[in-house]
Protein backbone atom coordinates (compact mmCIF):
# COMPACT_ATOMS: atom_id res chain seq x y z
CA UNK A 1 0.00 0.00 0.00
CA UNK A 2 2.62 2.77 0.95
CA UNK A 3 4.70 1.66 -2.13
CA UNK A 4 1.35 2.24 -4.28
CA UNK A 5 0.52 5.45 -2.84
CA UNK A 6 4.24 6.82 -2.56
CA UNK A 7 4.18 6.21 -6.53
CA UNK A 8 1.05 8.71 -7.28
CA UNK A 9 2.80 11.28 -4.91
CA UNK A 10 5.75 10.65 -7.32
CA UNK A 11 3.53 10.76 -10.05
CA UNK A 12 2.67 14.16 -8.80
CA UNK A 13 5.55 15.72 -8.23
CA UNK A 14 6.59 14.51 -11.95
CA UNK A 15 3.54 16.35 -13.40
CA UNK A 16 4.22 19.68 -11.09
CA UNK A 17 8.01 19.49 -12.49
CA UNK A 18 7.01 19.22 -15.77
CA UNK A 19 3.99 21.76 -16.19
CA UNK A 20 5.19 24.65 -13.46
CA UNK A 21 8.52 27.01 -13.41
CA UNK A 22 10.73 27.48 -10.69
CA UNK A 23 9.15 30.21 -9.38
CA UNK A 24 6.05 28.16 -9.01
CA UNK A 25 7.41 25.21 -7.76
CA UNK A 26 8.24 27.38 -4.28
CA UNK A 27 4.82 28.23 -4.15
CA UNK A 28 3.59 24.74 -3.81
CA UNK A 29 1.93 24.04 -0.14
CA UNK A 30 4.32 21.88 2.34
CA UNK A 31 4.32 20.17 4.38
CA UNK A 32 1.59 18.09 4.73
CA UNK A 33 -0.94 18.26 7.43
CA UNK A 34 -1.74 15.81 9.79
CA UNK A 35 -4.82 13.58 8.78
CA UNK A 36 -8.34 14.32 10.20
CA UNK A 37 -11.14 12.14 10.72
CA UNK A 38 -14.01 13.80 9.20
CA UNK A 39 -16.61 11.80 10.81
CA UNK A 40 -16.87 11.10 15.31
CA UNK A 41 -18.51 7.63 15.01
CA UNK A 42 -21.40 8.97 16.51
CA UNK A 43 -23.48 12.06 14.52
CA UNK A 44 -23.52 14.04 11.57
CA UNK A 45 -22.34 16.74 13.44
CA UNK A 46 -19.99 18.79 11.06
CA UNK A 47 -21.92 17.72 8.49
CA UNK A 48 -25.09 19.52 5.96
CA UNK A 49 -27.35 17.35 3.61
CA UNK A 50 -28.96 19.07 0.43
CA UNK A 51 -31.67 16.58 -1.19
CA UNK A 52 -33.33 17.35 -4.45
CA UNK A 53 -36.85 18.70 -3.87
CA UNK A 54 -35.59 19.83 -0.33
CA UNK A 55 -33.63 22.98 1.25
CA UNK A 56 -30.52 22.73 2.17
CA UNK A 57 -30.48 21.30 6.32
CA UNK A 58 -33.26 18.75 5.59
CA UNK A 59 -32.46 15.65 6.12
CA UNK A 60 -35.44 14.22 4.13
CA UNK A 61 -36.54 11.32 6.25
CA UNK A 62 -33.21 10.42 8.00
CA UNK A 63 -31.65 9.69 4.64
CA UNK A 64 -28.29 9.99 6.03
CA UNK A 65 -27.77 8.51 9.45
CA UNK A 66 -25.11 6.70 11.55
CA UNK A 67 -25.73 2.70 12.30
CA UNK A 68 -22.95 1.17 13.88
CA UNK A 69 -20.10 4.24 13.86
CA UNK A 70 -20.50 4.64 9.74
CA UNK A 71 -22.58 7.12 8.53
CA UNK A 72 -25.31 5.15 6.14
CA UNK A 73 -27.31 6.22 3.44
CA UNK A 74 -30.66 4.18 4.35
CA UNK A 75 -34.06 4.59 2.68
CA UNK A 76 -36.10 2.44 4.90
CA UNK A 77 -38.13 5.57 5.80
CA UNK A 78 -39.15 6.42 2.13
CA UNK A 79 -42.97 5.53 2.31
CA UNK A 80 -43.90 7.26 -0.94
CA UNK A 81 -40.87 6.47 -3.02
CA UNK A 82 -37.69 7.87 -3.89
CA UNK A 83 -38.93 10.84 -6.64
CA UNK A 84 -35.71 11.84 -7.75
CA UNK A 85 -34.34 12.48 -4.49
CA UNK A 86 -30.92 12.87 -5.18
CA UNK A 87 -28.86 13.80 -2.02
CA UNK A 88 -25.58 14.78 -0.85
CA UNK A 89 -23.85 15.16 2.94
CA UNK A 90 -21.09 17.84 2.95
CA UNK A 91 -18.41 18.32 5.24
CA UNK A 92 -18.53 21.70 6.27
CA UNK A 93 -15.40 22.81 5.24
CA UNK A 94 -13.96 23.21 1.80
CA UNK A 95 -10.45 21.94 1.27
CA UNK A 96 -8.28 23.00 -2.45
CA UNK A 97 -5.49 20.69 -2.48
CA UNK A 98 -5.38 17.37 -0.28
CA UNK A 99 -5.77 13.67 0.47
CA UNK A 100 -9.14 11.98 1.24
CA UNK A 101 -9.42 8.65 2.11
CA UNK A 102 -12.56 6.28 2.94
CA UNK A 103 -14.10 2.43 3.15
CA UNK A 104 -17.27 1.93 1.28
CA UNK A 105 -19.31 -0.77 0.67
CA UNK A 106 -23.27 -1.23 -0.77
CA UNK A 107 -26.36 -2.29 0.99
CA UNK A 108 -29.35 -5.01 -0.34
CA UNK A 109 -31.13 -2.12 -0.46
CA UNK A 110 -32.30 0.30 -4.04
CA UNK A 111 -35.33 1.80 -4.40
CA UNK A 112 -37.08 0.46 -7.93
CA UNK A 113 -38.37 3.82 -8.57
CA UNK A 114 -35.01 5.00 -8.81
CA UNK A 115 -33.52 5.20 -12.73
CA UNK A 116 -31.60 2.24 -13.36
CA UNK A 117 -28.04 3.36 -13.55
CA UNK A 118 -28.14 4.25 -9.56
CA UNK A 119 -28.43 0.62 -8.94
CA UNK A 120 -24.89 -0.14 -6.97
CA UNK A 121 -23.84 3.45 -7.99
CA UNK A 122 -23.09 5.69 -5.63
CA UNK A 123 -20.04 8.91 -4.94
CA UNK A 124 -18.31 10.76 -3.17
CA UNK A 125 -18.32 14.88 -4.89
CA UNK A 126 -15.25 17.06 -4.35
CA UNK A 127 -14.51 20.69 -5.58
CA UNK A 128 -18.03 21.00 -5.20
CA UNK A 129 -20.48 24.35 -4.70
CA UNK A 130 -21.43 25.48 -1.15
CA UNK A 131 -24.74 23.77 -0.33
CA UNK A 132 -25.73 26.81 0.85
CA UNK A 133 -25.75 27.91 -2.82
CA UNK A 134 -27.46 24.86 -4.14
CA UNK A 135 -31.11 25.39 -4.96
CA UNK A 136 -34.06 23.65 -4.24
CA UNK A 137 -34.83 22.17 -7.33
CA UNK A 138 -31.14 21.99 -8.53
CA UNK A 139 -30.69 18.46 -9.08
CA UNK A 140 -26.70 17.68 -9.09
CA UNK A 141 -24.16 19.98 -7.27
CA UNK A 142 -21.86 21.48 -9.47
CA UNK A 143 -19.10 19.85 -8.69
CA UNK A 144 -16.63 16.52 -9.80
CA UNK A 145 -17.45 12.67 -8.47
CA UNK A 146 -15.17 9.97 -7.49
CA UNK A 147 -18.05 7.50 -8.84
CA UNK A 148 -18.24 4.14 -6.96
CA UNK A 149 -20.03 0.83 -8.64
CA UNK A 150 -20.31 -2.58 -8.10
CA UNK A 151 -21.14 -5.77 -10.30
CA UNK A 152 -24.70 -5.45 -11.91
CA UNK A 153 -24.71 -8.13 -14.17
CA UNK A 154 -22.71 -10.70 -13.49
CA UNK A 155 -19.51 -11.55 -15.35
CA UNK A 156 -19.96 -8.02 -17.23
CA UNK A 157 -17.16 -5.84 -16.01
CA UNK A 158 -17.89 -2.34 -13.85
CA UNK A 159 -15.18 -0.79 -12.68
CA UNK A 160 -14.83 1.79 -9.85
CA UNK A 161 -13.28 4.95 -8.81
CA UNK A 162 -14.22 6.75 -12.26
CA UNK A 163 -15.03 10.14 -12.74
CA UNK A 164 -18.61 11.70 -13.20
CA UNK A 165 -18.92 15.88 -13.75
CA UNK A 166 -22.56 17.26 -12.97
CA UNK A 167 -21.66 21.00 -14.71
CA UNK A 168 -17.64 20.31 -15.06
CA UNK A 169 -15.49 19.44 -17.30
CA UNK A 170 -11.98 17.74 -17.14
CA UNK A 171 -9.03 17.14 -19.14
CA UNK A 172 -8.05 13.75 -19.66
CA UNK A 173 -4.59 12.42 -21.63
CA UNK A 174 -3.48 16.55 -21.89
CA UNK A 175 -7.47 17.24 -23.62
CA UNK A 176 -10.71 18.24 -22.25
CA UNK A 177 -12.54 15.21 -22.45
CA UNK A 178 -16.42 15.67 -23.81
CA UNK A 179 -17.81 12.34 -21.54
CA UNK A 180 -19.52 12.86 -18.30
CA UNK A 181 -17.97 9.58 -16.78
CA UNK A 182 -14.53 8.27 -17.70
CA UNK A 183 -14.03 4.81 -16.45
CA UNK A 184 -10.81 3.81 -14.42
CA UNK A 185 -9.08 0.94 -14.67
CA UNK A 186 -10.14 -0.77 -11.80
CA UNK A 187 -11.56 -4.79 -11.27
CA UNK A 188 -14.80 -5.10 -10.74
CA UNK A 189 -16.00 -6.07 -7.15
CA UNK A 190 -19.24 -7.21 -5.57
CA UNK A 191 -22.18 -5.03 -4.01
CA UNK A 192 -20.90 -6.13 -0.45
CA UNK A 193 -17.16 -5.96 -0.14
CA UNK A 194 -15.52 -3.42 1.36
CA UNK A 195 -13.33 -1.29 -1.06
CA UNK A 196 -10.85 1.42 0.06
CA UNK A 197 -11.02 4.45 -1.99
CA UNK A 198 -8.09 7.09 -1.93
CA UNK A 199 -8.71 10.74 -3.57
CA UNK A 200 -5.55 13.05 -4.07
CA UNK A 201 -6.02 16.48 -5.37
CA UNK A 202 -3.53 19.51 -6.33
CA UNK A 203 -5.96 22.68 -6.29
CA UNK A 204 -7.12 22.95 -10.36
CA UNK A 205 -4.15 20.70 -11.31
CA UNK A 206 -3.90 17.21 -10.95
CA UNK A 207 -6.43 14.64 -9.31
CA UNK A 208 -5.87 11.05 -8.50
CA UNK A 209 -8.23 8.50 -7.88
CA UNK A 210 -6.98 4.93 -6.38
CA UNK A 211 -9.10 2.11 -5.11
CA UNK A 212 -7.38 -0.27 -2.68
CA UNK A 213 -3.94 1.40 -2.88
CA UNK A 214 -3.69 1.31 -6.91
CA UNK A 215 -3.91 3.95 -9.16
CA UNK A 216 -6.69 3.84 -11.70
CA UNK A 217 -7.23 6.84 -13.07
CA UNK A 218 -5.67 10.53 -13.71
CA UNK A 219 -6.84 13.77 -14.99
CA UNK A 220 -6.28 17.73 -14.83
CA UNK A 221 -7.62 20.68 -15.04
CA UNK A 222 -11.00 20.47 -13.55
CA UNK A 223 -13.26 23.40 -14.29
CA UNK A 224 -16.77 24.55 -14.60
CA UNK A 225 -18.44 23.41 -18.00
CA UNK A 226 -20.73 20.67 -19.39
CA UNK A 227 -23.50 19.48 -18.79
CA UNK A 228 -26.11 17.06 -16.29
CA UNK A 229 -26.42 19.37 -13.40
CA UNK A 230 -29.97 21.45 -13.68
CA UNK A 231 -31.90 24.22 -12.47
CA UNK A 232 -28.53 26.22 -10.52
CA UNK A 233 -28.34 30.13 -10.14
CA UNK A 234 -26.24 30.76 -13.13
CA UNK A 235 -24.34 32.92 -10.84
CA UNK A 236 -22.44 29.92 -9.96
CA UNK A 237 -21.98 28.01 -13.32
CA UNK A 238 -19.12 30.21 -15.19
CA UNK A 239 -17.87 28.08 -17.78
CA UNK A 240 -14.32 28.08 -18.00
CA UNK A 241 -13.72 28.90 -14.48
CA UNK A 242 -10.81 26.59 -12.83
CA UNK A 243 -11.81 24.90 -9.67
CA UNK A 244 -9.84 25.72 -7.51
CA UNK A 245 -11.48 24.45 -4.69
CA UNK A 246 -14.93 23.24 -3.10
CA UNK A 247 -16.83 21.34 -1.23
CA UNK A 248 -16.66 17.32 -0.18
CA UNK A 249 -20.10 15.43 -0.44
CA UNK A 250 -21.23 11.87 0.31
CA UNK A 251 -24.37 10.50 -2.78
CA UNK A 252 -27.46 9.40 -2.24
CA UNK A 253 -29.06 8.51 -5.02
CA UNK A 254 -31.44 5.52 -4.31
CA UNK A 255 -28.64 3.20 -3.22
CA UNK A 256 -28.15 2.04 -0.04
CA UNK A 257 -24.56 2.31 0.87
CA UNK A 258 -22.35 2.61 3.91
CA UNK A 259 -18.96 5.16 4.23
CA UNK A 260 -16.52 4.52 6.98
CA UNK A 261 -12.85 5.65 8.18
CA UNK A 262 -13.56 8.86 6.57
CA UNK A 263 -10.39 10.82 6.39
CA UNK A 264 -8.49 13.81 4.87
CA UNK A 265 -5.43 15.58 5.18
CA UNK A 266 -4.52 19.31 3.38
CA UNK A 267 -1.71 18.87 0.67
Amino acid sequence: MFKKLLAASLIATSFFSCNTNKSEIKQLPQPESEWIAMFDGESLEGWTPKIYHHETGDNYQNTFRVVDGAIEVNYDDYNEGFNDRYGHLFYDKPFSSFHMTWEYRFTDQWLEDAASYTYRNSGVMFHSQAPETILKEQDWPISVEWQMLAEEKEGVPRPTGNMCSPGTDVFFEGEKDPRHCINSTSPTFQWDEWVKADLIVYGDSLVIHLVNGDTVLQYTKPQIGGGVANNFDPKYKEDGKALTEGYIGLQSEGQGVIFKNLKIKEL
